[in-house]
């Protein structure tokens, strides 16, 4: 990477965060789109840094306030996330070996339909959702996790509709993140897949994410968090295209 290709990942670090901590989801989406779209590094290894960032950033939200939880609601999805963790390493593994082409695409749909999915305007339900439910969305957001270390989307949709507060949502998402973010980290580096130069680029963004995380939750407004949702949703629009138009070009020539 070339000093303005830092600078680019560095500027990319510092809108995920912000994103990330305002509204609790979208740090790995934001990171691993806009990052793709400029080429700054390859998907694999952008993706162990979005782990090793995203539980740092966990951390720091969660790090001097009250963690406010609800654990026998979410232990369940918790754990389905986990084992869909485990499946989408292994995916990624053998579709990065075989077909770079066809991730950057998964990516870029993946992307959009969770741009799509984190606007949608959904009816907030009168009552807590089924244990298997949980368990669904659980699983799908794991397996999200272990391909793109993007686990946000369908749990953001799940328990937003939720009749809980804000506050216990929030908590909630940071704790699913990190314990996706440690058990991939885990699986990653047993495979022997974790880079010398992914853990530079984490250790280089991590006082961004560190000041950016206090900075944010000390100062911001929460009546921002509709223009940041707005903001997100359109760099990930741009990036998903970003990443889907050249894919699409190389499948037709």
């Amino acid at each position: 990477m070339t000093p303005v290709d830092h600078l680019l990942f560095l500027g990319c670090v510092a809108l995920a965060t912000y994103a990330q901590t305002m509204t609790g989801f979208a740090f790995g989406l934001v990171l691993l789109g806009m990052t793709g779209l400029l080429s700054l590094a390859p998907l694999p290894e952008m993706s162990n840094v979005v782990n090793m960032l995203t539980l740092v950033n966990a951390v720091a939200a969660l790090s001097g306030t009250r963690a406010n939880l609800d654990w026998s609601l979410i232990r369940t999805p918790l754990i389905a996330s986990l084992v869909g963790v485990a499946f989408g390493v292994f995916a990624l593994e053998w579709i990065s070996g075989s077909a770079v082409l066809l991730l950057r695409g998964l990516l870029g749909l993946t992307i959009l339909a969770c741009a799509i999915l984190l606007i949608a305007r959904s009816r907030p339900l009168d009552q807590i959702s089924s244990r298997a439910s949980f368990i669904s969305y659980g699983l799908v957001a794991g397996v999200l996790g272990g391909l793109f270390s993007s686990a946000g989307p369908p749990m953001v949709y799940h328990l937003y509709r939720q009749p809980l507060p804000l506050s216990v949502i929030r908590n909630s998402l940071l704790v699913l993140f990190a314990a996706n973010a440690v058990v991939r980290l885990s699986l990653v580096t047993a495979s022997g897949s974790l880079s010398v130069s992914s853990l530079w680029l984490g250790l280089e963004a991590l006082p961004i994410v560190v000041i950016l995380t206090w900075l944010v939750r000390r100062y911001a407004s929460a009546d921002s968090v509709k223009t940041v949702k707005r903001l997100v949703f359109v760099l990930l629009m741009i990036a998903g295209f970003g990443l889907l138009i050249p894919v699409t070009q190389a499948l037709l020539k």
